[in-house]
């Protein structure tokens, strides 16, 4: 699997590069700054990108522009996005279009190898992986509103794992429940949030974070 990665700190991007290279990952370039992360994405057509949103030259959201472009250009590119805090404007930038095969992680998350790979990939097949702190966030700023106060503190636990991109298997065995049970609160979670049922993790995550994340 070949990786672009933009990181402009030396030290952060040999690591995220060590630490891909570990995992049989190859890195088909490593960059610093805008400008070369959108020809090293329009030139080599990574399977995924792994971006940090501010490089230079403007140190602004630079990076996450970048990558959005290139998503613009080849509709579906895998894009995993660091930051160094929840911004839930960028969050909602990267979800736009509605696909997936996107991520938004903290920086603190790259170091724990095992969760970050798990991210990396899981982007790279398509699918989604948001920051649990990103998604605490949405859930914070909404627990007020209604239908929100209607779900049960089980439901909005199911809630907060799906949007993170766990599937019915993955969210029972963080819960120690069955499959049955998980997919019995989906399908309440969707009833009361007034979301179309979906069988596809992907299109239901981008659901759920759309609705968190509007108004």
């Amino acid at each position: 699997m070949r990786v672009v990665i933009a990181e402009d700190l030396f030290l952060l991007r040999d690591g995220l590069v060590r630490m891909l290279e570990a995992f049989d990952f190859e890195i088909a370039a490593a960059v610093d700054n805008g400008p070369e992360l959108s020809r090293a994405l329009a030139q080599l057509e990574p399977d995924v990108a792994v971006v940090d949103v501010r490089l230079p030259p403007s140190f602004t959201d630079e990076g996450l522009q970048c990558a959005l472009e290139a998503r613009r250009k080849r509709p579906g590119l895998p894009v995993l996005v660091l930051s160094q805090h929840v911004e839930q404007l960028y969050a909602r930038e990267l979800l736009a279009d509605g696909n997936g095969g996107v991520g938004y992680l903290l920086k603190d998350r790259v170091f724990d190898a095992d969760q970050f790979v798990d991210a990396v990939r899981r982007v790279s097949a398509g699918g989604t992986a948001m920051d649990p702190q990103v998604i605490q966030q949405l859930l914070t700023r909404r627990s007020q509103d209604a239908p929100m106060g209607n779900l049960t503190a089980r439901e909005k636990e199911v809630m907060e794992l799906m949007a993170q991109g766990r599937s019915n298997a993955a969210i029972a065995a963080q819960l120690v429940v069955t499959e049955r049970a998980v997919a019995k609160h989906t399908s309440n979670i969707f009833g009361k949030l007034g979301l179309p049922p979906s069988d596809d993790d992907n299109r239901r995550v981008l659901a759920v974070l759309a609705y968190l994340d509007r108004g």
